[in-house]
């Protein structure tokens, strides 16, 4: 890669960690970013091992510890709130958005140009450019064509934060017909999303519309789903269409080099979306640092194509599971039944025989 002038397109989660992570001695780096300001708003992100580890080599850790929550044990649950199935989350914690992009951007060195334009075509560089820039992709577009543009699903993402603390007993995600709902803890309060197919969008969608259509769809649901939609507000939610990208063959081409949602934008119900995109940039960035430019880019294709491949394959499974219509009493049916085997056996007080 030498001393180039190397491109990093994209000031999100992979883009500042891969600009933090690369070897400032090295790699001449400009970032372009499409806004000069952190979000203000944003939701709340589980850590996964691999993400911490990727954390931890840029050096956050500690501090991403520090200000967010342990998220602890959650369910599976029925519209009703009855849990089918409970997963501890062990040492997992939930991480804001916010929170995550402040440190980020504090990892990456002074060294690095920061160039804040809203680009419609990519600018001229000698070296490496590296497409971070989320699933609407510059990068992804001109390179590899306009056959791999996004693709909106008919899924809509709402999601917030409250001030109100997380009752531990209704942590979890509850799938009812056609919809989903989650609740979990949040710096602070509770952080909540919900899903459903919609004819809302795919651009510009209206908060404050999106959420009374929120009221409207999980009328009846668990009581503590209205509680929370009761307390939710446009400034603290965010609502839009969910967007995934095409499979690609591969996540390089050339000198130019995908990662994060640029190269595998997926549902979001494993909860790995910026999870992957950190371990993309921390991979990246390694490889870079220690060997050369061709060699370094097939080492990082081979690493992450096939496991981001299987991730989002498996994200789009479990969407259809929670969001099932018409095969939504046998979903319960069968989960209900796995619960009940799992239940120990009563013990009876009444007379033997």
């Amino acid at each position: 890669m030498g001393h180039g002038n190397d491109l990093d397109r994209g000031g999100g989660i992979a883009g500042l960690a891969l600009a933090a992570c690369l070897e400032p001695d090295r790699f001449q780096v400009t970032v372009y970013e499409k806004r000069p300001e952190l979000p203000t708003v944003g939701t709340v992100l589980a850590m996964w091992p691999n993400a911490q580890r990727a954390l931890a080599r840029i050096g956050i850790l500690g501090q991403a510890r520090g200000v967010s929550p342990i998220l602890g044990s959650g369910s599976i649950r029925n519209a009703a709130g009855e849990p089918w199935a409970t997963v501890s989350g062990g040492e997992l914690f939930g991480m804001s958005r916010v929170d995550l992009l402040t440190l980020l951007d504090r990892a990456v060195p002074g060294s690095v140009r920061r160039v804040t334009s809203h680009l419609r075509s990519l600018p001229p560089a000698d070296g490496l450019v590296v497409g971070a820039d989320g699933v609407h992709s510059l990068v992804r577009h001109q390179v590899w064509g306009a056959a791999t543009d996004a693709r909106a699903t008919s899924c809509l993402a709402v999601r917030g934060t409250i001030p109100a603390p997380v009752n531990p007993d209704e942590v979890g995600e509850y799938w009812g017909r056609g919809d989903l709902f989650g609740i979990a803890a949040s710096p602070g309060g509770t952080n909540w999303y919900a899903s459903w197919r919609s004819g809302l969008g795919p651009n510009g969608i209206d908060v404050e519309e999106a959420l009374g259509q929120a009221r409207d769809r999980f009328a009846g649901h668990a009581p503590a789903i209205s509680a929370v939609l009761a307390a939710a507000v446009p400034e603290l939610s965010l609502a839009q269409r969910i967007w995934t990208t095409p499979p690609l063959r591969s996540y390089v081409r050339g000198t130019a080099v995908l990662a994060g949602d640029a190269a595998h934008a997926m549902m979001p119900n494993l909860g790995r979306g910026a999870c992957e995109s950190l371990v993309d940039a921390v991979t990246l960035a390694d490889l870079l640092n220690s060997l050369p430019r061709g060699k370094a880019l097939a080492a990082y294709n081979r690493q992450r194509w096939l496991r981001t491949r299987a991730l989002s394959r498996a994200s789009a499974v479990m969407m259809r599971v929670a969001l099932a219509e018409g095969g939504q009493p046998v979903r319960d049916a069968l989960l209900n039944l796995a619960r009940r085997r799992k239940e120990p056996p009563a013990v009876g007080s009444g007379s033997s025989h």
